[in-house]
């Protein structure tokens, strides 16, 4: 019974952990028609919930509907009047892969 109990709290904290390995800043570039702009992301996952931000040089905006299943995730922003939508993917340890309608962003983990 301890083995069992000692088996089940371990696949607990890894189902955990992987789910939460998408928390925490990262950082990364988008090319505009206008040049490369900075984008610093803070990603925080509650369950299957994710809340958080986009800070860039226009400012900071906030994430919606956000929601995570595994390594991948989806949420949307207002911007403009107009919501964008968004998915993304925990590829690497410290890479993420975002996608809208104007193509795809990767971000790295920022070192705290």
């Amino acid at each position: 019974m301890k083995y069992l109990l000692t088996a089940f709290l371990l696949l607990a904290c890894i189902v955990t952990n992987a789910q939460n390995a998408i928390d925490g800043n990262w950082k990364g570039s988008h090319a505009t028609p206008n040049g490369i702009m900075e984008l610093n992301y803070e990603f925080k996952v509650q369950g299957d919930t994710l809340t958080g931000f986009i800070k860039s040089k226009f400012g900071v905006v906030q994430l919606e509907n956000g929601k995570v299943d595994g390594k991948k995730f989806s949420y949307s922003i207002s911007f403009n009047g107009k919501s964008i939508d968004f998915t993304g993917e925990l590829v690497a340890k410290d890479q993420i892969i975002t996608k809208n309608e104007r193509g795809e962003t990767k971000l790295s983990r920022m070192k705290e």
